[in-house]
C-alpha cells in the first residue's frame, strides 16, 4: 500500500493556508506515488510537522523554521520514491 502524508498544523497559529500549499505541491510531484495527503489541525499550540505513515520527516519546533518546499520534496522523495528524479527541485551534486 502506498504511503500517507500527514501534515498536522496549528489552526490557532493559522498555518492552514501554509499546510494546503505544501500539500499540494507534494500533489503535484507525488501523485502517482502517495495514497494520499492528510491535513490534521492539531490540539497542540503551535505544532507543525509533515509525517510520511507514522515517521516524521520534519518538526518545526525541532528544526525551529518551516521547511523549504525544494526542501519538503527532497525529505518526502527519499522515503516514498527514492529513484525518484525531482528536476530543478533535486539536490545539487556535491
Amino acid at each position: 500500500m502506498k504511503p500517507t502524508v500527514t501534515i498536522e498544523y496549528c489552526p490557532k497559529c493559522n498555518w492552514m493556508l501554509r499546510a494546503a500549499y505544501m500539500a499540494q505541491e507534494l500533489l503535484s510531484t507525488f501523485a502517482d506515488d502517495v495514497y494520499g495527503i492528510t491535513l490534521q489541525p492539531s490540539e497542540t499550540s503551535g505544532k507543525y510537522n509533515i509525517r510520511v505513515n507514522e515517521q516524521v520527516i520534519f518538526d518545526r519546533k525541532e528544526q525551529g523554521r518551516f521547511p523549504e518546499i525544494k526542501e519538503l520534496k527532497q525529505l518526502v522523495r527519499d522515503v516514498v520514491a527514492p529513484e525518484k528524479p525531482l528536476g530543478h527541485s533535486d539536490k545539487k551534486a556535491e
